[in-house]
């Protein structure tokens, strides 16, 4: 995998790059659609591609490993072919799935020992067997496994959290360096920084992680409870630590206003599960601001889910109809919610990248946060 720097903001630290993999070339900065089991709900992967404009997805080592099963998908030839979407593909490795499991799992230096969500069978991760999973999966890019420390941990359980994220970090290197892919295509492990909202933890995770010298580096345990600011802080922190010469992947957010901040300082790949949950709830994001379909203003506005909307749901769907099939449980609803949020996404990391190669970006993300922030 490669990654080339194309072009810088003057008055930020926003970035366009191409990122090259097995699978094809991605632009970044980028939105990576969320297909947590191999499928981003309810929509095709023909419209995920065509009309939302999505290049890269993301699949989920906790969930897949658990179903359909690494037999299945090492039958199938990886998970390009038993998803058949031949482009680009990320994994988590799962390490936010099992922090969120709490009562289900056991954490030590070994390893994490959890309870399956679905039928309540044990399994471990370890670093190395995490990456033969993840080898198994076939992603083009993988995560290392790691501890998703609270965003409200206090000091000491962050160092503590830290170190072992560090010790993992390092396991999971040497198994992936000593092992190769299985589908004639070549895959990249990132290192994530994590450190909670603490400067200095913070800066000891990027120099190790750095130490390393990967093809992109992620940034973990944000968005995970602490305040907005705290976020963005650490960002800025980690800026001028990350290699500019590689991709910087923030990992679980976030609105679109976070989006365009975390591009303000440096941030190349973004995922996020918002546009489709949300979308399902009759949550819409716009140009304009954010709609709720549910409030009986939308029931007699005929005009498009977003005036300026690139998306064919856009062009063809009505605020009032989608409202009614909202409020009638329609899965019809889910659908054009979901594609018109994940293709407003889309656009959006789109529109940023041709301001930040105009020269304009930081004047255009002072004025587009505020309408985005908006609640119509």
């Amino acid at each position: 995998m490669t990654f080339e720097l194309l072009a810088t903001d003057t008055a930020s630290n926003a970035r366009c790059g191409r990122l090259t993999t097995g699978h094809g070339t991605v632009d970044t900065p980028i939105f990576m659609p969320v297909g947590t089991v191999g499928s981003v709900k309810g929509v095709y992967h023909r419209d995920l591609r065509d009309d939302v404009g999505a290049r890269i997805v993301l699949g989920n080592t906790y969930h897949l490993y658990l179903r359909p099963g690494l037999e299945t998908l090492r039958a199938a030839g990886g998970l390009h072919r038993f998803t058949s979407w031949d482009g680009p593909m990320l994994t988590d490795s799962g390490g936010f799935q099992v922090f969120s499991l709490a009562e289900r799992r056991k954490i030590t230096e070994q390893g994490c020992t959890f309870s399956s969500h679905i039928d309540g069978s044990r399994h471990t991760f370890t670093p190395e067997n995490n990456m033969d999973i993840q080898r198994t999966i076939g992603a083009d890019i993988i995560m290392a496994l790691d501890e998703c420390c609270p965003g409200n941990a206090d000091y000491a359980y962050a160092e503590k959290s830290l170190k072992l994220t560090e010790g993992w970090l390092e396991r999971c290197i040497a198994r992936f360096d000593s092992t190769e892919p299985l589908y004639g295509y070549p895959q990249a492990l990132f290192p994530i920084v994590q450190g909670c909202v603490y400067p200095d933890l913070r800066r000891r995770a990027a120099e190790h992680a750095v130490s390393f010298d990967r093809e992109g580096y992620a940034i973990g345990g944000l968005a995970v409870g602490e305040p907005t600011e705290k976020m963005y802080e650490m960002l800025e922190v980690l800026h001028p630590l990350l290699p500019a010469s590689r991709p910087r992947y923030l990992m679980g957010v976030g609105t679109p206003a976070n989006i365009l901040e975390a591009i303000a300082r440096g941030v190349d790949m973004f995922d996020c599960v918002m546009p489709t949950r949300n979308g399902r709830n009759g949550m819409i994001f716009t140009w304009q601001g954010t709609i709720n379909l549910r409030n009986a203003k939308w029931a007699d506005d005929f005009s498009p889910l977003d005036p300026q909307g690139t998306s064919f749901v856009d062009s063809t769907y009505t605020k009032a109809y989608v409202r009614h099939l909202t409020i009638a449980g329609e899965m019809l609803a889910a659908q054009i919610a979901s594609q018109h949020n994940l293709a407003f996404y889309l656009d959006l990391v789109t529109k940023a990248r041709e301001h930040i190669f105009a020269g304009d970006f930081a004047a255009w993300k002072d004025a587009t946060v505020k309408k985005l922030e908006t609640r119509l």
